[in-house]
């Protein structure tokens, strides 16, 4: 038996949907922010799993996951860099505590 799309496509949509969960029901901003990187990864198995499969003379599926890991590593630098002046300023990583609105 060999691995074939729907293999990698189900493996994405496990990932993917891991990845929401944790998004919307975890507290820690550091787990929401490893849970977007979590979905951004299982978009990155799709795009190389179609690429492989649908157009295998085309890089065009790996050329998208190398920018999408361009951006993910870029969202992880900024998100890191906010949750830590958060951190500082409000003592707490919680985003049900953080609200920026009040003083």
């Amino acid at each position: 038996m060999s691995i074939g799309l729907e293999h990698y496509l189900v493996l994405s949509a496990v990932l993917f949907a891991i990845g929401l969960f944790g998004a919307l029901t975890k507290r820690n901003a550091l787990v929401v922010l490893m849970c977007v990187e979590i979905m951004l990864n299982a978009v990155n198995i799709a795009m190389v799993g179609f690429s492989r499969f649908i157009t295998p003379t085309e890089l065009t599926g790996q050329i998208f996951a190398i920018f999408i890991i361009v951006v993910a590593a870029a969202e992880a630098a900024v998100g890191l860099a906010i949750v830590i002046s958060i951190f500082r300023n409000r003592d707490t990583v919680d985003t049900t505590d953080v609200d920026l609105m009040k003083g």
